[in-house]
């Protein structure tokens, strides 16, 4: 069995001192049968020719995300012919006789834009209470979180088993580690934009403080009581629980940019009533104080990661450790970071199987989650605080808004350039995920910025697209990932497989299980249930 991922290089030595034989490079498909023949052409030169041999095609492991894309266009083509229908007085009126006019009217203001007043069949209060609430709240931020989540669930589901939904064995990129950041950077815009919102309706700086700390607290326990363990093997045990996790770095980091806005927000900066020396950056320099903070933060963690010693590794050394860099540092497995969350937590308490085992074969245990990388999480959320800054600076100025995110996107695109020399490896700090590098926060807002404008845009803007269905989860976003995590191994989100190597049936059981999570926040939805913690 051979990786079909990445190209492979065949070498062919022979005895001591005669080197290189022969060498072929190939890209082997899943599932084929090959052979390599090695002929000896010349016994006087030794000359060896190789050849690689096709004995059963491999299959196009790809048509079962094509079946799957198709199917789920034909799915969103009927909801398009049906809203369009609505719009027909003859099919609306049909529909009003048969359904409860009021709840009609509620679904039409809420998924098919809101027609005028006069065109409603019901003017009475609940169709226009709904239609005002869902106006002041920017339904392109509740899309962009379930649009991240719903990612973020189908890949811990397994991603059918692509290779591109799994996490990168180490340096670089796969659908799978854009989603977490995403989820962070939308958690910092939502923080700017509820403390304000608190605190214009005049709750004090006391109770939003502890509101905060409650919060945080929550989370954590949750991620560290509810999520990490694995109840199907036996009850809670602290001699091997996890101490790291998602939901506890969401928890941490939370509480760091949610209590450094409260502490330096200013009243009135957002009213533009605050003189600053440049109108351009009135979104920026109130809050000096805060990108201080975190500047000292960055260099902590550059600190840490390039200047501290650690036992049998060289310093500043990034790798995975394992049979990487020709096996010279196998207990090294992230340098520092793990160095640190080793020392801190202990082995038994921290992520056992890190994705540089499947490549690299490491041995030791190491924390995606873990303390170091919390530091340039709490950027990512810092600099969705920014975003949020933004749109209430700014408000209803689309193209200013707008201008911002994509001047913010460009920025942080030149600074991941420049850290990573545009290289997968070469660059000063590599973009990697596991570590949560520097690069990989500057990259990923990236695109978290150019993403939110794309999203405001057609959602809030020009309201071409309702946000729906990643709208849904994103408004009872706890709920859906905590219940992912806790149901992920019961019917109907797993069942038994007939062939366990099958693509086709690993993605129809994991976009089975994301679609239900779906279903059930749309659900949710209509019922007017949110669980908010």
């Amino acid at each position: 069995m051979v990786d079909t991922q990445h190209p492979l290089t065949l070498q062919l030595s022979g005895s001591v001192g005669d080197g290189e034989l022969c060498k072929i490079q190939y890209h082997f498909g899943e599932f084929g049968n090959y052979s390599l023949v090695i002929k000896t052409q010349s016994t006087s030169t030794k000359a060896v020719s190789c050849d690689l041999v096709i004995n059963e095609g491999p299959i196009n492991s790809y048509l079962p995300i094509l079946f799957a894309f198709l199917v789920y266009m034909g799915i969103l083509a009927i909801l398009i012919m049906w809203h369009l229908f609505m719009k027909i007085d003859r099919v609306r009126n049909w529909v009003y006789k048969k359904l409860n006019p009021r709840e009609t009217d509620r679904l039409i203001n809420s998924e098919l834009g809101s027609p005028n007043t006069s065109d409603s069949v019901s003017s009475g209060p609940t169709p226009r209470l709904w239609s005002t609430g869902s106006r002041q709240r920017l339904r392109s931020l509740d899309t962009f979180r379930g649009l991240s989540l719903i990612i973020m669930v189908f890949v811990n589901y397994g991603g059918g088993k692509y290779w591109f939904f799994k996490h990168e064995s180490w340096n670089g990129l796969t659908v799978a580690d854009l989603v977490f950041p995403w989820f962070v950077f939308i958690m910092g815009t939502s923080i700017s934009l509820s403390l304000s919102s608190m605190l214009r309706w005049g709750s004090s700086k006391q109770k939003v403080l502890g509101k905060i700390f409650w919060r945080s607290f929550l989370l954590i326990l949750l991620g560290i009581i509810v999520v990490n363990p694995n109840y199907c093997l036996g009850p809670l045990s602290w001699d091997n629980l996890r101490i790291p996790g998602v939901l506890q770095r969401l928890g941490f980091t939370y509480l760091v940019v949610a209590a450094l806005e409260l502490l330096f927000t200013k009243p009135g900066a957002e009213n533009g009533t605050l003189e600053t020396p440049c109108l351009a950056l009135q979104d920026i320099l109130p809050y000096w104080p805060q990108w201080v903070f975190i500047l000292m933060l960055e260099v902590i963690w550059l600190c840490l990661t390039f200047l501290l010693p650690v036992p049998g590794c060289p310093r500043g050394y990034l790798g995975p450790g394992g049979i990487g860099d020709f096996g010279k540092y196998p207990n090294c497995t992230g340098g520092a970071a793990g160095y640190i969350d080793r020392l801190l937590l202990g082995e038994k308490h921290i992520y056992q199987h890190p994705s540089s085992t499947v490549i690299y074969q490491t041995m030791m245990p190491y924390d995606p989650e873990g303390i170091l990388g919390t530091i340039n999480t709490i950027l990512m959320a810092f600099l969705g605080l920014q975003a949020g800054k933004i749109i209430l600076f700014y408000k209803d100025q689309h193209k200013q808004i707008m201008s911002r995110f994509f001047i913010w996107s460009i920025v942080m695109g030149i600074i991941s350039a420049i850290l990573t020399k545009c290289s997968k490896e070469e660059g000063f700090i590599p973009i990697n995920k596991n570590l949560w590098s520097l690069s990989y926060v500057t990259t990923m807002s990236c695109f978290a910025f150019i993403l939110l404008l794309l999203i405001y845009y057609l959602v809030d803007v020009k309201r071409l697209w309702s946000g729906a269905p990643f709208f849904y989860p994103g408004m009872n976003s706890i709920l859906v990932y905590i219940g992912h995590e806790v149901f992920e191994n019961y019917f109907p989100f797993k069942w038994k497989m007939q062939d366990s190597q099958s693509h086709a049936e690993h993605l129809t059981q994991n976009l089975t299980a994301t679609t239900l999570w779906v279903v059930a926040s749309y659900l949710l939805y209509r019922r007017k249930i949110f669980w908010k913690i």
